[in-house]
């Protein structure tokens, strides 16, 4: 044999070595993948899950969040109807406390005309228990205003 032939030869053993170097390091980490590989199954499956269980739950909340604006919309509408409920009977109101002030300050004159005949009864002794200022239908707070409503509702009966 020639030296060019066992050159060749050399070359040839050197690779084949190599080969079986990486073949062997192939076959370790093809087992390690192997092992590995039904620990990765059961990962993605329960990823899978658990992406299933996400998706539900978000259209649960989705459904609860549309039933929550219909609600909160139908309480708007509520609120709207309900404070035009009020803004009428507020302004009601004003008119009739109008009406009545206008009532009380045209029968002022009137109830000062028939006052000295209830004398007795509109004005309770100074120093008479509370007791007799009821009976007599006046508030033991009342002011003058409200002492003249009383009065005038009074003489209307």
């Amino acid at each position: 044999m020639t030296d060019m032939e066992w050159t060749l030869e050399i070359f040839l053993i050197l690779l084949l070595g190599a080969t079986l170097f990486q073949a062997i390091r192939l076959e370790r980490a093809l087992g390690v993948l192997r092992r590995d590989r039904a620990s990765l199954e059961s990962l993605v499956v329960g990823f899978n899950a658990s992406t299933h269980q996400a998706e539900n739950g978000i259209q649960r909340l989705r459904a609860a969040a549309d039933g929550a604006g219909r609600q909160i919309e139908s309480q708007l509408g509520k609120s709207v109807s309900l404070k035009d409920d009020l803004a009428f009977l507020t302004e009601r109101g004003d008119r009739l406390a109008d009406r009545l002030d206008i009532l009380v300050r045209a029968a002022r004159p009137l109830a000062q005309e028939r006052a000295p005949n209830r004398t007795e009864i509109a004005t309770p002794v100074r120093g008479a228990p509370e007791k007799a200022r009821y009976d007599a239908g006046i508030p033991t707070g009342a002011n003058q205003t409200e002492r003249d409503l009383m009065q005038a509702l009074r003489m209307a009966r």
